[in-house]
């Protein structure tokens, strides 16, 4: 009688009270190991989390940052080129109808704000433009998405638009008119960086009751429970690849684990399940042993 050696190959049989059980051996693909790598820098329940984890990769950010200044020096251009034309065709105090009474054009020298709020005080809107560029710029070094990136541009060209005509019209530095020709039915009266302006107030409440975030996020918690999705719109080809690829690794490796799984519950089975004892010989009902 000699006895089984504790450790057998994998894929060899192995006697088990009379029965034979075969061995199969786990297979650990090289997307197995990705995932279970992904998993263990995957933050805790309790949801502590690192900033890396969701933070974009640096090449991925350079599209968004390079439309937030494409926005804004478009906006800058159409404002400064269409005041030049307003100050060169149109009289003040004469209003050229577009849409009969809804719009139209009439040149305004505008030394305060909107509706001419605080004429008086145009320097502190200067300050308060030069304020608002330089918020902008330094928010701008982690932006990741591009919604976020047309509104932010759309703010900094509206606000350096404005600013010109503060520093270089008369009457003198940060004391400068702002040059106003769009009438809104006698109302109001702005200019191409009003409209900017007002567009981007609009996308920036938009974007943040949608939950977008400037790194390219998107907060969908419920009960203060946020869960990031990343943006693949903002990240490069390389790392959307990459997150897809990992999905499905993810699945074959749940797959994988499933599988394994029943076939141990099955094994589990049928060690559990009784054997028929050894007939006796000469039973009554038996044949003749041979």
């Amino acid at each position: 009688m000699h006895e089984h050696s504790a450790s057998q190959d994998p894929g060899s049989p192995a006697e088990d009270g009379g029965r034979v059980l075969r061995l199969r051996p786990v297979r650990t693909t090289q997307a197995t190991q990705a995932v279970e790598a992904d998993v263990s820098r995957e933050p805790s329940p309790e949801g502590s989390s690192t900033a890396q984890d969701h933070r974009p990769a640096a090449g991925a950010s350079r599209l968004p940052l390079a439309l937030l200044w494409a926005v804004a020096l478009v906006v800058v251009l159409l404002d400064q080129v269409t005041k030049v034309w307003a100050l060169a065709s149109l009289e003040a105090g004469h209003r050229v109808a577009l849409l009969g009474r809804v719009l139209g054009l009439t040149l305004v020298r505008n030394p305060g704000a909107a509706f001419s709020i605080a004429s008086g005080q145009t320097w502190v809107f200067s300050l308060i433009a030069i304020i608002v560029t330089v918020v902008v710029i330094r928010v701008s070094q982690r932006l990741a998405s591009r919604a976020w990136a047309v509104a932010l541009g759309l703010v900094l060209g509206g606000a350096v638009g404005n600013l010109i005509d503060r520093l270089v019209r008369s009457p003198g530095f940060l004391r400068g008119h702002v040059i106003d020709f769009i009438d809104y039915a006698g109302y109001f009266v702005g200019n191409v960086a009003d409209i900017a302006i007002v567009a981007a107030a609009g996308t920036i409440i938009v974007l943040s009751l949608g939950g977008w975030e400037m790194d390219g996020t998107r907060s969908t918690g419920r009960e203060g429970d946020q869960a990031q999705e990343p943006d693949l719109s903002t990240l490069g080809p390389r790392r959307r690849a990459r997150l897809r690829g990992t999905d499905e690794a993810q699945q074959d490796h749940h797959s994988l684990r499933d599988g394994q799984e029943q076939e141990g519950v099955q094994s589990t089975g049928a060690e559990r399940r009784p054997q028929a004892a050894p007939s006796a010989p000469g039973a009554p009902g038996e044949g003749p042993q041979r």
